[in-house]
């Protein structure tokens, strides 16, 4: 172990891979060390389709126990770029409610996916129009949303993220970076293929892995995802932000993943073994 840095990431978690619960959610992100929750769903019901008395009812339980939130895991921009701007920009406007109802800063969303058989550049004109409107969305509101390099959107890759965070230049929209998620897609190193380029935009840290020969997702530095390479560099270059446990342990799909509390824990342990190694604390 490394002698200690001083430094020190708000541990966090998809509430929704553990359990449909928020009370499970957080007994067991709390057992972790975490006073940070990531919401995508509860009670089985997705974030954007809550409605006021759940997202009362949600606050309640998280004020009860003494958790924030770190973000909202929005679905937006998880949708064909052929749909009208208007149709993410109104979801958007439901997610907004949702962080200010749950005091949350930041709205995790994507950049679209297109037709079986659409090259990737043909989509990107009408990406960077969506993006924008959803960007001045933000802005109006006073929240930051974050860019996530999902598989087979357009922003997948270190390159097109670049594209969408310089191209739109706006304060409110920033990246989540996601190892994994660039095993997934090819990109051999993700830390030394994509962390200079994107270190300057880079606002949030989801945390799994994965093995480049089989996209198999694995705990944390289980993979090929360079998560000591990219954790290091963080703290070096005085990260002080979220660290949040998305493990997809079990099962996934396009809308989201789950691991059972009993995975999730393995997960947890398995990035504070490595932030234990280069001296940053997890809180």
């Amino acid at each position: 172990m490394t002698d200690s840095t001083g430094t020190t990431w708000a541990l966090s978690g998809f509430g929704d891979e553990i359990d449909p619960d928020p009370a499970v959610q957080v007994a067991v992100l709390q057992a972790l060390g975490a006073n940070h929750i990531e919401v995508r769903s509860a009670w089985g019901v997705n974030i954007v389709d809550l409605d006021d008395e759940q997202l009362d009812r949600l606050a309640g339980i998280l004020a009860e126990r003494g958790m924030r939130v770190s973000a909202i895991a929005s679905p937006i921009g998880k949708v064909d770029v052929s749909l009208p701007v208007e149709h993410e920009v109104e979801r958007l406007g439901r997610a907004i409610a949702a962080a200010k109802r749950l005091d949350a800063r930041y709205i995790r969303l994507f950049s679209f996916y297109r037709a079986e058989g659409v090259p990737v550049e043909d989509i990107r004109d009408d990406v960077l129009v969506r993006m924008r409107a959803l960007a001045e969305a933000a802005e109006a509101a006073g929240v930051v949303l974050l860019h996530e390099n999902e598989k087979d959107i357009y922003g997948d890759t270190p390159e097109r993220c670049l594209d969408i965070v310089e191209s739109v230049g706006s304060p409110a929209l920033k990246l989540a970076w996601d190892s994994a998620n660039f095993v997934q897609v090819g990109v051999p190193g993700p830390y030394s293929d994509g962390y200079a380029m994107l270190r300057p935009h880079l606002e949030y840290l989801q945390v799994k892995d994965a093995k480049a020969a089989t996209s198999e997702v694995t705990p944390a530095g289980e993979g090929d995802g360079q998560l000591l390479e990219t954790l290091t560099a963080l703290r070096d270059d005085g990260y002080t932000g979220f660290a949040s446990l998305e493990p997809h342990l079990t099962d996934f799909n396009a809308l989201g993943g789950f691991s059972g509390p009993a995975a999730f824990g393995v997960a947890g342990r398995a990035l504070r073994r490595l932030t234990d190694q280069i001296g940053v604390t997890l809180a």
